[in-house]
């Protein structure tokens, strides 16, 4: 299949879950991953209609912003490091996998010294595998109030990975986790945080029947790829 028919197979499958759910389908925004992919296959998927794409890796991400049509809306998906904070600022409108103060604090800085203020996502572990990057539950709080101290960055709401393969109902508990800790959130600092960002190739329809905004898509796109951070 083409990447425009695998695309739209993805649309579609999205589609099915919103409706399942009782949820109007464009509440839920497709986030193709193309991470590891040359710029022509994101050129390919972008004359079929997709403007949202993912990158992992700041340089990666800066390669591709240059050679790509200029109304990509880029997001940065995988974890980043302090001294890759400016260059994300720079190419990323959207920075998901934010998980502690230090960042923070470093991403505020910086984004006032650029002038710019990206979208970013607060990462949650709530699955708890110590395997899994993100901030604790309880943590939750706590960076959330430091993230609306600053006027630079607009939180947009939180983020999350699901144990591979795991099993539906676990796939539910962690996905329904993480809604039900950004209501709780919402209520508690009185904000809106719109989005939720969970849900990948293999489990992105149970993300969506548990509120997914943001579903995270690279092979069910794009074909099979070589190993690389969890995100797609």
């Amino acid at each position: 299949m083409t990447i425009a028919a695998q695309l739209a197979e993805v649309q579609a499958r999205i589609a099915v879950a919103a409706q399942a759910a009782g949820r109007d389908p464009a509440t839920v925004k497709l986030l193709a991953v193309s991470k590891t992919r040359p710029a022509a296959a994101v050129a390919e998927a972008y004359a079929a209609g997709q403007r949202r794409f993912g990158e992992s890796r700041v340089q990666e991400l800066r390669d591709k912003v240059g050679p790509l049509p200029g109304d990509i809306e880029w997001h940065l998906i995988g974890q980043l490091q302090a001294n890759k904070v400016r260059a994300a600022v720079q190419a990323a409108a959207w920075i998901h996998a934010v998980d502690s103060a230090g960042l923070l604090e470093r991403l505020g800085r910086i984004a006032a010294e650029e002038g710019r203020q990206p979208h970013i996502l607060l990462e949650i572990n709530i699955s708890g595998e110590a395997s899994k990057s993100g901030a604790g539950v309880a943590d939750a709080p706590r960076l959330l109030e430091l993230a609306l101290r600053s006027p630079q960055l607009d939180c947009a709401g939180l983020m999350t990975l699901a144990p591979l393969d795991a099993p539906e109902p676990v796939l539910r508990r962690v996905f329904g986790g993480l809604r039900e800790l950004r209501d709780r959130l919402a209520r508690e600092f009185g904000v809106a945080l719109p989005e939720l960002s969970m849900g990948m190739s293999d489990d992105f329809p149970a993300a969506v029947r548990e509120g997914a905004t943001l579903v995270r898509i690279g092979t069910a796109i794009f074909g099979e790829r070589a190993a690389g951070p969890p995100g797609a």
